[in-house]
């Protein structure tokens, strides 16, 4: 007889339809396994219209269900940028076409992220999941405040890559102790927290309903905290990466390049205490893929991006849930309720079932997504995935 561990693990008052039939548990072929209702990931990149050689709708899809993800949110770093009706139908037509799982595209906030003039958002308005210009900063404290008062008469949020332009000065890696011993050009930290903190005030403002990408820093968390405790509507994520590594773990390769880059194990501890007091709402991976020449010229010369769907909850179950850093429920109200609740996503017979104890290694090679550039690559993790299940039906 087979044992079914947390089966439903808590109600967190969207389960209402999280109901895995008993045929299909006792049809997987393990003697212990946990079932989790739906990951949803609100910050991926599936290159599809534009940039199909690195990933497409398809596979992207299928990396995602592969990591036990039944939602994501796609970026509009494409080609066309989905900046008008039309050019979101070209997106919104291969997801149609080939998304196994739910996929919620983006629309820009500015025409061709260029930042120079708003987005049709009226247009965009009923297809959009929500508005940003991930990739790029919006630079105009003006742009910014239009877009959020647009934002905020269409019932839309503003979900904001915050970099400041003037400040990045070349850089490519942290600027900390590893890029002035290595001599490489470094991204300061002011570079990310200064727009969060106009943003904030410009969310303070206008009442927007405001999402921070990928923070990285400590005076990140610092601002989002003290923003939170003012009332001001903002919710923020973090990435795997950035909780696990910093730049101490850095090595001359392509697969340690990302933007934002990993920080200094100081910003990584406070990113932890974010994520402890709830200053930081979810995960999200940032997967963001590129071909394998793209990212074969080390540090400096590689694209900015890694992959990380499918491994993303084991590297957080191992390196947060196993070391006592935060609970299993937690960690799912990170990578699957909050994300949900924010974007209002809905949950529906979606689940995935894992083998909590058993020991996998990270095998890029064998990932199902285009993209192979991993931090993590050959590291020993717990959590083996067994299924996604999407509307009541396997779809891995």
């Amino acid at each position: 007889m087979k044992k079914l561990v947390n089966a439903k693990l808590i109600d967190f008052g969207m389960l209402d339809s999280f109901s895995p039939s008993d045929d299909l548990l006792l049809s997987l072929d393990f003697p212990e396994y946990t079932i989790f209702p739906g990951f949803c990931d609100v910050h991926v990149h599936f290159r599809e219209p534009g940039f199909i050689y690195k990933e497409t709708i398809k596979s992207g899809s299928k990396a995602a269900a592969a990591g036990g993800y039944t939602a994501v949110c796609t970026m509009p770093n494409l080609n066309p940028v989905p900046d008008s009706a039309d050019n979101m139908e070209i997106q919104t037509d291969a997801i149609e076409k080939d998304a196994i799982i739910d996929v919620y595209p983006y629309a820009s906030i500015t025409v061709g992220q260029r930042g120079e003039e708003l987005s049709d958002f009226s247009a965009l308005a009923d297809t959009a999941i929500a508005f940003s210009d991930d990739g790029r900063g919006v630079q105009s404290d003006n742009m910014m405040r239009k877009a959020m008062l647009e934002s905020k008469r269409l019932g839309k949020m503003i979900v904001a890559h915050c970099e400041v332009n003037s400040l990045l000065n070349g850089g490519y890696i942290h600027d900390g102790v590893y890029a002035k011993e290595h001599g490489h050009r470094g991204i300061c930290s002011e570079s990310e927290y200064k727009q969060i903190e106009r943003d904030l005030m410009l969310c303070e403002e206008t009442g927007c309903a405001y999402h921070v990408c990928h923070i990285s820093t400590k005076e990140s968390v610092e601002l989002i905290r003290k923003a939170k405790a003012r009332g001001v509507d903002v919710t923020c994520e973090t990435a795997p990466h950035y909780l696990v590594l910093d730049e101490n773990d850095l090595k001359e390769e392509g697969r340690f390049k990302m933007n934002p880059p990993l920080r200094s194990r100081e910003d990584k501890l406070a990113l932890i205490e974010g994520i402890i007091d709830g200053t930081i709402d979810m995960i999200a991976t940032d997967h963001a893929p590129h071909s394998e020449e793209e990212k074969s010229g080390g540090l400096e010369k590689s694209a900015f991006g890694i992959v990380g769907l499918e491994t993303a909850f084991s590297v957080m179950y191992t390196h947060l849930v196993k070391k006592n850093i935060i609970s299993l429920e937690k960690l799912i109200e990170l990578m699957a309720i909050n994300p949900r609740k924010r974007f209002k996503i809905p949950l529906e017979n979606d689940f995935s079932v894992w083998v909590l104890d058993e020991e996998i290694t990270v095998d890029s090679k064998k990932f199902v997504s285009m993209g192979r550039a991993t931090p993590f690559e050959g590291e020993k993790l717990y959590g083996k995935h067994i299924t996604t299940i999407y509307r009541g039906k396997r779809v891995c």
